[in-house]
């Protein structure tokens, strides 16, 4: 299966709508999804990457 890569706000709609101040600020606390800069400056996330956040989560709350 082919990754794909999730744009901030994909990211934010999949969380049930948080906004993207909520996302930049989990950036900051090291607490958000792996992301990395395109050369012009957004951010994006890999599918699998998001995935693996979120078991995460779900682990450390279960």
């Amino acid at each position: 299966m082919k990754d794909e890569m999730m744009t901030v706000r994909e990211v934010c709609t999949e969380l049930k709508g948080i906004s993207r101040r909520t996302f930049y600020r989990w950036r900051e606390l090291g607490q958000a999804p792996q992301a990395f800069k395109l050369p012009n400056g957004e951010l994006r996330v890999w599918r699998s990457d998001f995935n693996a956040w979120l078991n995460a989560r779900e682990r450390a709350t279960a």
